[in-house]
């Protein structure tokens, strides 16, 4: 299968280190925010379901 030339662009090494340091910045920001934000939400959920289905003691000897 054929492709077209004007699909391929040469990417200039500049450009490539200039992605590269975006790409980068990126896997910071994930270990940053995103992955903090979804522990805190899935330690949440565990103490919501523990304190909705822990035993009480209602009864009185």
């Amino acid at each position: 299968m054929r492709q077209s030339k004007a699909q391929k662009q040469k990417v200039s090494s500049k450009e490539k280190q200039k992605l590269r340091k975006e790409y980068q910045e990126l896997q910071k920001q994930l270990y940053k925010i995103v992955i903090p934000s979804l522990v805190a939400i899935f330690l949440f959920i565990v103490a919501y379901v523990y304190i909705k289905t822990r035993p009480r003691s209602s009864y009185v000897d």
